[in-house]
């Protein structure tokens, strides 16, 4: 049975790829996609057109040439040159443009380095589909130098810090108004479920909202999940975790849903809630706890992550909890830690007692 959220999903995204194409792009990228459609999740086709359109407003407006047409031809896209790739990634770094697929004036745009590098890799791919394809006798696109990424310094909650929230979402004391009490009481139990859920799971923000009531197996303590690549998977909850689900899961027997009736996670609108109800709620208990960190569902996770490692010293664990298909993500995001280990470790192995025991 296919997960009603995620299925809403695709077909939601692949609608908006379809509109994309028809409005914003021209005819030779319906090719693209039809080609890569079996292969690509919904969400990250739609990332693609996001990015090809942004690509072709560069070259119709920003660019040296003079394109006539309202696109520029397969001619014109495979004589560009290494420095027009160049004048494109200046222009992703910040300008100010029309949005023309939501119909939006005079935007702002900044982008950093991993943005860019993601448009820059759909500019690739869609070059190398044009040809392979032989639809341009070469590929300029192949001179592309990538950004290269800096390392970030991982964002996350310490122990005590950890027991704070959770502790403050289960009486946030005397310092709300009367109507931030009211609204409050309505969401208290859903918000510690949520919270809980993150913290002793790790799971991802789009894989929380998805969850369906008869996706929760209460008894094996375990949660059927689409992970990213609209892959199935199944993971585990502590029975701290159980309590709260089961408090939330009393709470929402008792809400009729005009629709998503199946969603586990309600809004006040008694609707599937939204990844940003979520980020906006995981943002307004964590600001309360500490002011110095901004914290979002993927810094608990990250919390989560580190916590795991630190008990277990099991990398390949962590990288298969948290669902990372590639085990060097995880090592990444974790070598940090494991520099802080391997520091404490250099005094465990003694090679010599210590000079008072010599002299006896």
């Amino acid at each position: 049975m296919k997960n009603q959220y995620n299925e809403e999903q695709r077909i939601k995204n692949m609608k908006k790829v379809r509109e994309i194409c028809k409005n914003n792009l021209p005819e030779y990228c319906n090719n693209f996609f039809r080609s890569i459609e079996l292969r690509t999740t919904a969400k990250t086709m739609l990332a693609y057109a996001y990015d090809l359109n942004v690509f072709f407003r560069f070259l119709k407006n920003e660019s040296k040439y003079d394109m006539s047409n309202e696109y520029p031809t397969l001619n014109e896209i495979e004589n560009l040159k290494l420095s027009d790739f160049d004048d494109y990634m200046d222009y992703l770094r910040y300008h100010k443009f029309e949005d023309n697929v939501n119909n939006k004036n005079n935007q702002e745009k900044v982008n950093n380095e991993a943005t860019i590098k993601r448009k820059l890799s759909a500019i690739k791919s869609f070059y190398g589909y044009l040809y392979k394809n032989e639809l341009i006798n070469k590929d300029p696109s192949t001179k592309i130098t990538m950004p290269k990424l800096r390392q970030k310094t991982i964002t996350r909650l310490e122990v005590d810090e950890v027991a704070k929230l959770l502790n403050y979402v289960e009486n946030p004391g005397d310092n709300l108004t009367k109507s931030a009490k009211a609204f409050y009481n309505k969401t208290r139990i859903r918000d510690l479920a949520i919270l809980t859920l993150f913290l002793g799971t790790g799971i991802r923000v789009s894989e929380c909202v998805g969850i369906d009531i008869n996706d929760i197996d209460f008894e094996e303590c375990r949660i059927k999940i689409i992970r990213k690549g609209q892959k199935e998977a199944i993971i585990y909850f502590s029975e701290e975790v159980k309590t709260a689900l089961l408090n939330y899961l009393e709470e929402r027997k008792k809400i009729i849903t005009n629709d998503n009736s199946n969603a586990f996670f309600l809004s006040l609108q008694n609707k599937r809630i939204s990844t940003r109800t979520v980020e906006i709620l995981v943002s307004k208990y964590a600001s309360q706890i500490t002011q110095l960190k901004r914290i979002t569902p993927h810094k608990l996770r990250s919390t989560y992550g580190t916590n795991l490692y630190n008990e277990t010293g099991d990398i390949y664990l962590v990288a298969d909890v948290l669902g990372h298909s590639d085990v060097n993500t995880t090592i990444k995001h974790y070598a940090e830690i494991d520099k802080d280990r391997k520091r404490a470790a250099r005094n465990i192995v003694k090679l010599r007692e210590n000079d008072e025991k010599n002299n006896d």
